[in-house]
């Protein structure tokens, strides 16, 4: 913990004011919020990923020595949100030299933050996590996902998905419609004070109903290959229909 910071320490939303930025409202609440579980559906150029950046420097600051891991699909976009964490830590000027590579800060303090490509093979192995942040949740493979929560079993970690959505499929869709143990926070572009009216209405007539309506005001689409629709399949399900064949596993039919 900085002595000298003991204003920062005690608001999170203030790390962003040291690197001159001023936080949203829902950017604010989010640093200063103690909730263990964060879905963000959030338009395109909202701050999601600079939010959860300072949050990971805050973080490791705070509550040393911590491990966060932030995960997205693909190394190039690890390699983004970790940038913006890197921007963050230098805008505080602090003492001592971290220990640096292109994934990976360890701070004299311990704590390290570690930015993987999302693939199981790179994040099995990592346990004790105090923040993991998962980027472009809704295009991150489920199995990654349900991989990666036995990570904060015993360090009573936190996790934050971040996401524009992808059409009504994954993981991110299905924790965003049951909201169950989740605090969320959804901000479309019109809620963006950066997106000017005129912006908006250029990328509707460019873009088209479908991708607009996903990429700046945070729907969830049908997919463009899917037969049935995500609705007529969820009102087929009921547990009330008895199956018409018994199954046994390991038999032979």
């Amino acid at each position: 913990m900085l002595a000298s910071d003991l204003a920062v320490a005690l608001d999170p939303s203030l790390i962003m004011a040291k690197a001159g930025l001023t936080p949203d409202a829902w950017q604010a609440g989010l640093l200063r919020s103690t909730g263990k579980r964060h879905l963000l559906l959030c338009t395109r150029q909202a701050g999601k990923s600079t939010t959860t950046a300072a949050l990971a420097v805050w973080e490791a600051l705070y509550n040393a020595p911590a491990l966060i891991l932030l995960l997205s699909p693909s190394q190039r976009q690890s390699q983004e949100l970790f940038r913006k964490v890197l921007d963050f830590y230098n805008a505080l000027e602090l003492p001592g030299k971290p220990e640096q590579s292109a994934l990976r800060l360890e701070l004299p303090n311990g704590s390290r933050i570690i930015a993987l490509p999302g693939t199981e093979a790179t994040i099995r192995g990592y346990s004790g996590v105090r923040l993991l942040i998962i980027d472009e949740a809704s295009r991150v493979e489920d199995s990654l996902y349900y991989s990666i929560r036995p990570m904060l079993a015993v360090s009573g970690g936190r996790i934050i998905a971040l996401t524009t959505p992808f059409g009504k499929r994954g993981f991110f869709h299905q924790e965003w419609q049951s909201r169950d143990g989740w605090e969320t926070v959804k901000i479309t572009a019109k809620q963006c004070p950066r997106i000017s009216p005129e912006f908006l209405e250029e990328e509707k007539h460019k873009l088209g109903d479908w991708w607009f309506s996903q990429e700046y005001m945070c729907e969830f689409r049908e997919t463009t290959d899917q037969v049935f629709a995500y609705d007529l399949i969820q009102a087929a399900m009921s547990d009330d229909v008895k199956p018409l064949f018994a199954t046994t596993f390991g038999a032979t039919q």
